[in-house]
């Protein structure tokens, strides 16, 4: 059985807004975003909301969520939702932005479904 290093139950009380100004992006972070990227996840934002909350760690460097922090500058966003991850060492902290990227390009699509939900 795992065991999960911090329980998800305690992280929905723990998403706050903070000034994207004061966000850090990862100096290392090999992901990279591009404009039409960005103006796509701003496109979604601006139809559902800002639903999936930026990732920081302890001193506000951004883990996960590059791609939304630029989209919520362009549409003038000031305040995003962060949560702040601060149970990783920073190796894990590493791995993880890697496997968070690299993860999401792994995902594939059931045809059949995706037909029927277009």
């Amino acid at each position: 059985m795992t065991t999960l290093l911090s329980p998800p139950s305690e992280f929905a009380s723990q998403i706050e807004l903070r000034s994207v100004a004061t966000l850090v992006p990862y100096a290392q972070n090999a992901s990279t975003h591009s404009n039409k990227q960005i103006r796509q996840i701003a496109d979604s934002i601006r139809s559902f909301g800002f639903l999936n909350p930026v990732l920081i760690d302890a001193a506000g460097e951004i883990i996960a969520g590059h791609g939304r922090v630029a989209a919520a500058k362009l549409l003038g966003i000031r305040d995003v939702p962060v949560l702040a991850i601060t149970h990783l060492t920073p190796a894990q902290k590493r791995a993880y932005v890697l496997a968070d990227n690299r993860l999401a390009e792994q995902a594939g699509w059931d045809r059949e479904i995706l037909a029927i939900e277009l």
